[in-house]
């Protein structure tokens, strides 16, 4: 197993953060690891979808894949991401207009970015 640069890793975990799929998918492995059908059912997607979403954050080094018999449980890859997500939730974001990031309409020439 080789040691990821640290910038790659905050490069990583912004970008699983990116999406907000993903984003609920890591805060709900924060809890307690899961199953693939569970946490489509959470996040509102297909099992396809949902399976696209986990091969990029165990690509990303952030979450892996336990085999139990015929079923498979994801969990964060290392307890600090739960604790870096926590830390997370805690940041108070000041911002004086709207996030043009939270939606892809938004994301327009011109717009203000956060």
């Amino acid at each position: 197993m080789d040691t990821v640069a640290p910038y790659s890793v905050l490069a990583r975990f912004g970008y699983a953060l990116s999406d907000p799929v993903r984003a609920r998918v890591l805060l709900a492995l924060r809890d307690a690891p899961s199953y693939p059908g569970e946490l489509a059912e959470m996040a509102g997607v297909s099992k396809q979808r949902l399976s696209n979403h986990l091969t990029c954050l165990r690509g990303c080094g952030l979450v892996v894949a336990a085999p139990e018999g015929r079923r498979v449980r994801y969990e964060l890859a290392d307890r600090k991401l739960g604790d870096a997500l926590t830390a997370l939730l805690d940041v108070v974001v000041v911002s004086e207009v709207q996030c043009c990031c939270t939606t892809r309409e938004n994301h327009v020439v011109g717009a203000v970015c956060c």
